[in-house]
């Protein structure tokens, strides 16, 4: 995959994003998106044109026809009849679907009768179509299939109907795409592409299950990966995804080039691992469960209503409030509390943006309350909402000094672990025209670094160490003192005492 294939993604970025217009009940009820002709001829025909007459071309989803009925214009108009009877199957479970796809392949010059011979109306995901075996022609699935995660089945009683399709051997699975990754395991698919969610990569437990089965049975070799809206009528991050099946089932990491396509288009080489699940940009999940000092902070967020009011007093003091922003700011509020939680709000000064707000300055990361609000604390004074600022409060009580070291050491390695993954540990939170693809950072994953600060853990000579590496912001000594340090230390007391509770 060579920078001939980025430039012309980067040139032609303004194409992908056509979208088909589908009815809103029937994309929520079905999972649709239907793909646009554009998408397929840009990334999915240059692929495939070179052996056409050697597969047999199958979408078992195929909506419109739009993934597979445009290799005709390939084929001599002439042999077009013949090469789609013997090359081309379509199925879709929505008849009118199935009707707008046999109506498009008569725009290709293929009769009405001829065309509904091999565009059917079929629920593909019960009912898997094996006559499509019915040579020695082997099979080449190339679809969209629909996305609906159980969750989201369960809550929506039009959709409980789907619940028995993860029952028996599917039982495990977290969405209706994850069904037809296996069904075509099952029937022992040799070449695939699946426009599917980038969760399939990037996902934690959603994904896991699927990742560990289907990868002991194929490996990728080429992805597109989106973090640009492609579809009209959803924000579902996707990726178009070359798999081959392996030849016998393994357990060895898969390697594979992968370009991403956002505000620019970058190239990158992926190694996803047996013992990560083979989970895509782990190398911040690796760090924080490897490198836990044995001795962590304790990390609590919010101050909530509820405390302030079992808190009441005489002490005055400053905050905003996280429930109540105008459009441009928060509104600030003086509130009157006794001298214990007037010590814990003014003893801890730090609070964690988990949203980017699109400016290389507002990135997710710790600030100082004061310098950001001018306040010394930030209330929630109705419901938690992660996308708000967050005070955070630490036990034990941190100096204000050692909190302004553990935001600048958060913030380097929250920046250095961005770069060399591409910030594909953190969740895309909204497309945008800004300066980057703005993301949203876990409490989970705040909580998890916070942890590897050693700060309770050193003697004199370490910490003025840690405090020199930070301060110059060496990055790379940084994360080789924290591998050291902790690492050090959980060889010296063993998996069971690093993760004791006493430490806690």
């Amino acid at each position: 995959m060579g920078l001939g294939v980025v430039e012309r993604c980067r040139t032609e970025l303004d194409v992908l994003y056509k979208g088909t217009v589908a009815l809103s009940f029937k994309r929520r009820v079905f999972g649709e998106h239907l793909t646009s002709i554009e998408i397929f001829k840009r990334f999915i025909l240059p692929e495939i044109k070179n052996n056409l007459r050697s597969y047999r071309w199958v979408d078992l989803f195929c909506g419109e026809g739009n993934l597979i009925l445009p290799i005709l214009e390939l084929i001599p108009e002439k042999e077009r009849i013949d090469f789609f009877k013997k090359h081309i199957y379509m199925f879709d479970i929505q008849a009118e679907l199935v009707e707008k796809a046999i109506n498009n392949a008569r725009q290709y010059g293929i009769p009405f009768e001829i065309a509904k011979e091999n565009i059917l109306v079929r629920d593909t995901i019960q009912n898997y179509p094996t006559f499509i075996f019915k040579d020695n022609l082997p099979v080449y699935h190339i679809t969209n299939p629909p996305y609906l995660y159980l969750g989201h089945i369960v809550k929506h009683e039009e959709m409980r109907k789907y619940l028995e399709y993860f029952k028996r051997e599917n039982e495990g699975y977290q969405d209706l795409y994850q069904l037809a990754l296996m069904n075509d395991l099952r029937h022992g698919i040799e070449k695939m592409i699946y426009i599917i969610p980038s969760n399939f990569l990037f996902g934690f437990s959603a994904s896991n299950k699927i990742r560990m089965d289907f990868f002991n049975w194929y490996t990728i070799t080429k992805a597109y990966i989106f973090e640009r809206k492609i579809f009209e009528y959803t924000g579902t991050n996707v990726i178009i995804a070359f798999f081959e099946r392996k030849k016998s089932p393994d357990r060895n990491p898969i390697i594979f080039k992968g370009i991403k396509i956002g505000n620019t288009i970058k190239e990158r080489t992926y190694v996803l691992k047996p013992k990560n699940k083979y989970r895509a940009g782990n190398e911040f999940e690796e760090f924080v469960d490897n490198y836990r000092t044995l001795k962590p902070l304790r990390v609590f967020f919010y101050l909530t209503m509820e405390e302030v009011k079992q808190r009441q007093g005489d002490k005055e003091i400053w905050v905003i409030d996280a429930n109540s922003f105008n459009g441009k700011t928060y509104e600030k509020k003086k509130i009157f509390v006794n001298e214990r939680l007037f010590q814990k709000i003014k003893s801890n000064v730090l609070f964690v943006r988990t949203v980017d707000t699109g400016s290389l300055e507002g990135r997710a990361g710790l600030y100082v309350i004061r310098d950001i609000f001018g306040v010394d604390g930030i209330l929630v004074s109705k419901d938690k909402y992660r996308n708000h600022p967050i005070q955070i409060f630490f036990k034990p009580t941190l100096s204000i000094k050692d909190q302004l070291l553990l935001k600048d050491y958060f913030n380097l390695l929250l920046e250095y672990f961005r770069e060399i993954t591409d910030s594909e540990f953190m969740t895309t939170y909204k497309y945008s025209d800004s300066e980057y693809i703005r993301k949203y950072l876990g409490l989970k994953q705040v909580k998890a670094l916070i942890e590897t600060f050693p700060i309770l853990d050193l003697d004199e000579d370490k910490k003025r160490k840690l405090v020199d590496l930070v301060v110059h912001k060496n990055v790379e000594e940084l994360v080789s003192f924290i591998k050291k340090t902790n690492g050090y230390k959980k060889f010296f007391f063993g998996e069971k005492l690093l993760a004791s509770e006493n430490w806690r």
